[in-house]
């Protein structure tokens, strides 16, 4: 009788280069949504410049403003993400436009649209300028939004403060507290920036408080950055062992 040899077929390993190369899980709607609210292409650019220009240009601008403030905070990235970049250029060439839109800026700035965070952070701080006031109304808002806020909120809240103070060191007083919070968590190259924003922007007792928390940190921080604030402020290191 014939004895029937048994074939064992072994399964192909997949090779490395083959996983490297298998497709990713696609993003779902509201990532791709966000992704693409970061990067601005030729034609974003060119799209919104061209709808701030007629919104600009017609006699009703000031009720398309408002219209667009509103989408800010639309559930939907591609409304909100649009409007905030025709808002931007409507910054550029007249922030008293977004003057009265404070209460949307506000709530802007600890948004989930990165788009609409960084609008708030530029525009907040041009308002403060212009219309202090109207920015004070939301100060305690503001302040509380300081530490849920991303990198570009945050920046644009301590722009926003120095400015009122400046404004009326009657300010100082009421942001002094956040302001030292905001000197005492910066990394090396943000409390460079930051330093030079806060301290002239505060008079008498909480400015030298201020420059006290940011001299206390030049130990703590890379040399480089602690140079040059060392030198802004006109003092020595010490030397580190």
């Amino acid at each position: 009788m014939a004895t029937t040899k048994k074939t064992t077929r072994k399964t192909a390993k997949p090779s490395k280069s083959a996983k490297s190369a298998a497709p990713e899980a696609p993003l779902d709607a509201t990532e791709v949504a966000d992704a693409d609210a970061d990067v601005d292409t030729d034609a974003d650019a060119k799209g919104s410049a061209k709808a701030a220009a007629e919104l600009l240009g017609a006699p009703d601008a000031a009720a398309r403003v408002t219209e667009m403030a509103e989408q800010l905070l639309d559930e939907r990235a591609t409304v909100s993400t649009k409007a905030a970049r025709v808002l931007h250029e409507v910054l550029q060439a007249q922030p008293e436009l977004l003057g009265p839109h404070v209460d949307k800026l506000a709530k802007g700035i600890t948004a989930s649209n990165k788009r609409v965070v960084q609008l708030a952070a530029d525009a907040l701080p041009s308002v403060a300028k212009i219309a202090p006031a109207r920015v004070a109304k939301h100060l305690e808002l503001l302040k509380r939004s300081f530490e849920p806020a991303i990198e570009a909120g945050r920046d644009g809240l301590v722009r926003t403060f120095a400015n009122l103070c400046i404004a009326s060191v009657a300010y100082q007083k009421r942001l002094e507290p956040v302001l030292t919070l905001a000197l005492q968590g910066a990394d090396g190259k943000t409390l460079q920036r930051w330093s030079e924003i806060v301290l002239p922007a505060l008079k008498g007792e909480p400015h030298a408080r201020a420059r006290a928390v940011v001299e206390d940190r030049l130990d703590r921080i890379p040399r480089r950055y602690a140079t040059e604030i060392a030198t802004s402020l006109g003092i020595r290191l010490r030397v580190r062992y």
